[in-house]
């Protein structure tokens, strides 16, 4: 089965569920989506969990935890959340290869450096063995592929980081419209993908079918700023 998976290093969900890839089907196709989660947030009007205060010291203990609990190494950056940006792009410039993602991922959250630091950026270019990182991710074609990849995440009514997508069924003409993906947010989604991965028809029974189309009963009045 092929997959997507739609990610953002600034979130430490994404990589403590990067650290059970090894959990996923053998032969499973993996395509790797790096995305602005700020833009993702910007299009579906939202904030992120690090912007409620008491929600981010919470959301770092329970990742700490959560990763003990998993056997997971963890170190927390010297401050979160962080400009992740070139650490987006230096993915998509290393074509999204799997030795990259994982050295950028334990860079931030298993060494627990500044992105921006010299000790970071001297220790990414030696261990992906690339010359100047600023230059390699100031490539115009790389930026376009980030905003393409968010763009393309929001098309398919992904929310949040991690996610994996994934098309239900055979591709309808293209576009292929959102309803014929199934998403699976978050680390703690992942043994449903599993449980899909492995019976499809089971997310297909009539409470499910229900279940997409739920009306709301209320919908809470936001102040506008």
């Amino acid at each position: 089965m092929k997959l997507d998976w739609y990610f953002d290093f600034i979130s430490p969900f994404a990589y403590l569920q990067h650290c059970q890839f090894d959990r996923l089907p053998k032969g499973t196709e993996v395509h790797y989506r790096p995305i602005l989660f700020a833009g993702l947030l910007n299009h579906w009007g939202n904030v992120g969990p690090a912007e409620i205060a008491p929600k981010r010291i919470f959301t770092y203990k329970y990742c700490y935890w959560l990763a003990k609990k998993n056997g997971i190494a963890f170190k927390m950056p010297p401050a979160h959340p962080f400009k992740s940006l070139s650490a987006l792009r230096l993915a998509i410039a290393c074509d999204c290869e799997p030795h990259a993602i994982r050295t950028i991922f334990e860079t931030i959250w298993k060494l627990g450096l500044d992105l921006e630091s010299e000790q970071a950026i001297y220790h990414l270019e030696n261990q992906l063995s690339i010359g100047n990182l600023a230059e390699l991710i100031a490539d115009q074609g790389v930026k376009d592929r980030l905003k393409e990849n968010t763009q393309q995440a929001a098309e398919r009514n992904v929310f949040g980081v991690p996610t994996f997508s994934v098309v239900q069924s055979a591709p309808t003409p293209t576009p292929t419209p959102a309803s014929s993906y199934e998403n699976f947010w978050g680390f703690d989604a992942m043994d449903m993908l599993l449980d899909f991965m492995a019976s499809p028809d089971l997310f297909n029974d009539q409470q499910m079918r229900r279940i997409d189309n739920l009306p709301e009963g209320v919908q809470r009045q936001r102040e506008s700023k």
